[in-house]
């Protein structure tokens, strides 16, 4: 490609809604052009880096044996209906009516279209396993979209599903599918991490997310650097400590804590550490009559170490925390407390509520909490002297650095990543709720067991660029770079040696089957070479008439400072061979 023919248009400025550097970065080098809240064009440059990203998906989903098929985007909401999921979704998925006044929903997803398309072509098991991909538009009307393509509404996936005879064989498939990701990820060429995930809304047990680091990643990354321990914040565990509870050795005080209603502002104030206190949370169930109307509330009171957050996936797993929770009200938490949030705790109550206790606290011996009354808490707390034990004792918390690996094998690091794929098995969710079956050896139907794959096609280069940028621009890997290599001629419009030189170098690599481009605007070289920093073309070569007299080329990788001399006749296989590398 000839940059004369072609489409460039940078900019010296990012737009002022441009928050991170994907975003800034990809209007500056005008890849994406935003039409509408989390909805862009994606403009010739940014959209061949797509296709790469979809051209080694499609490869290695081809190999690993999944069929590719295309589902619409617009869905008759009958079918969302039919998994329940219609209503429970909630306001991430576009309703909308066509003139008739039927319900169609655009998808974000297509779990319901897949299983619909199963469940009246799979009819034996002889035609087992299975797997159908696609890539194709998506829509999710996020409250916020922002970070440009990292959370837009409209965005490309790569969803795959999986059908399968029995558990065990989609648990194989799934292994299958985890490998092929683990395949293209390698071929990006991004650093990134394989981690054990919570199944959220879709539903499933087995489940791995693909997180590319980053440190403006949203996502916390948990791993053991002694071993091959990996999970997300909301999967990974907080162990039970492993020593005894200690003896109380303190009396049970109300002691004045005038105005401070933080766990961190009582430990300053009473000078002990943070870790010996605890902190309150108030959540709430609904309770519902049997036409299911709310008739009352249960309050649930959850205690955590003052230098600890609570797990809200993990909350939400515990035996009748698990079919929904909020936040309890000022009425609810003045009922059974008799006192504003700050100053809450186990002691004193007016009203009965179900305890939870994290893992920690549960081992904790002469600590601090709440008093149930404005300016005090209780200090010298200990369980069995002055509370009965805690019935429930679960890990309700988010782990931090230094806690023990749950695999045994050292302590656990967190860093940052951003998600841009998952896979899951789903079991017979969604096969169950439509009545999705196959006919088993002896004749009878058996629901399919499905597992579901997805990439975020056009979140990826988004995460690339989060990990791989500079003050000058973009840092592509070679696999994704819109051009893997630029060819500069200095003054091509004034010398017909540079101008020879340049284009039969270019035609060279054109022939080699090289991904090129040559730069015939006549741009002054500051202004050229500044352009392809900030688009981030890998390999650039540099000629010029001074450099013809003396009979080389500069060549410079975009992660270099400063250019290398080649000889001009050997600069194809000097290229070739960083090609290669």
């Amino acid at each position: 490609m000839k940059a004369s023919r072609f489409f460039v248009s940078t900019l010296k400025e990012a737009p002022a809604d441009a928050e991170v550097a994907s975003h800034r970065l990809m209007m500056r080098a005008g890849m994406i052009k935003k039409l509408g809240a989390g909805i862009y064009t994606y403009m010739p440059m940014g959209l061949r880096v797509i296709r790469k990203v979809e051209a080694i998906v499609r490869e290695e989903m081809n190999r690993a044996g999944a069929v590719e098929l295309s589902m619409p985007v617009v869905q008759p909401a009958e079918f969302w209906q039919e998994s329940g999921r219609f209503e429970k979704m909630g306001p991430e998925l576009l309703r909308i009516q066509d003139r008739h006044e039927r319900n169609y929903i655009v998808q974000p997803t297509s779990e319901e279209v897949v299983t619909d398309l199963a469940r009246q072509e799979i009819r034996s098991y002889k035609q087992l396993p299975r797997n159908f991909y696609q890539i194709q538009t998506k829509f999710r009307d996020e409250r916020r979209p922002r970070f440009g393509l990292m959370r837009g509404r409209e965005f490309t996936m790569k969803d795959a599903y999986s059908f399968d005879r029995d558990l065990d064989a989609a648990k194989a498939s799934y292994q299958n599918m985890a490998q092929a990701y683990r395949r293209i990820f390698d071929r990006f060429g991004l650093t990134y991490r394989a981690v054990a995930a919570d199944s959220g809304a879709i539903g499933g047990d087995l489940s791995e997310e693909f997180q590319v680091i980053a440190a403006t990643g949203e996502d916390a990354i948990v791993y053991c650097p002694d071993s091959d321990y990996a999970a997300n914040m909301e999967k990974a565990e907080a162990l039970a400590p492993a020593a005894p509870r200690g003896a109380a050795t303190k009396p049970l005080a109300k002691t004045p804590t005038p105005g401070k209603s933080t766990c961190a502002d009582v430990a300053e104030l009473l000078g002990v550490p943070l870790a010996t206190t605890v902190k309150s949370l108030v959540l709430a169930t609904d309770v519902l009559d049997d036409a299911g109307n709310i008739r009352g509330s249960k309050v649930w009171l959850l205690l955590l170490r003052g230098d600890h957050d609570m797990n809200e996936i993990k909350v939400s797993k515990l035996a009748g925390l698990d079919q929904g929770f909020r936040f309890a009200t000022t009425t609810e938490i003045d009922e059974h407390f008799g006192c504003k949030p700050g100053y809450l705790g186990p002691l004193n109550l007016k009203k009965p509520v179900t305890l939870v206790a994290d893992r920690e606290v549960a081992v904790m011996s002469d600590w601090t909490t709440g008093a149930n009354e404005v300016d005090f808490h209780m200090t010298g707390v200990n369980w069995a002297r002055d509370l009965p034990e805690p019935t429930i004792v679960a890990d309700i918390r988010n782990v931090v650095a230094g806690d023990a690996s749950p695999d045994g094998k050292g302590v656990l690091a967190i860093e940052r990543g951003i998600e841009v794929g998952h896979v899951f098995v789903l079991g017979t969710k969604y096969s169950k709720a439509m009545n999705a079956t196959f006919l088993d050896e002896g004749g009878k139907p058996q629901f399919l067991e499905m597992g579901c794959y997805g990439i975020g096609i056009t979140r990826l280069p988004a995460a690339a660029i989060e990990q791989n940028h500079d003050e000058r621009g973009i840092i592509w890997p070679d696999a994704l770079a819109p051009f893997t290599v630029v060819v500069c001629p200095i003054g091509m419009d004034r010398s017909a040696e540079v101008k020879l030189a340049a284009e039969t170098l270019y035609e060279q690599l054109l022939a080699g089957g090289v991904d090129v481009l040559l730069d015939d605007r006549g741009e002054r070289p500051g202004a050229m070479f500044a352009d392809w920093e900030l688009i981030g073309v890998p390999h650039r070569l540099v000629i010029s008439d001074r450099g013809l007299k003396e009979g080389q080329f500069e060549y410079q990788h975009r992660r270099e400072t400063a250019a290398t001399k080649v000889p001009a006749a050997g600069a194809l296989s000097f290229l070739q061979s960083k090609l290669a590398a």
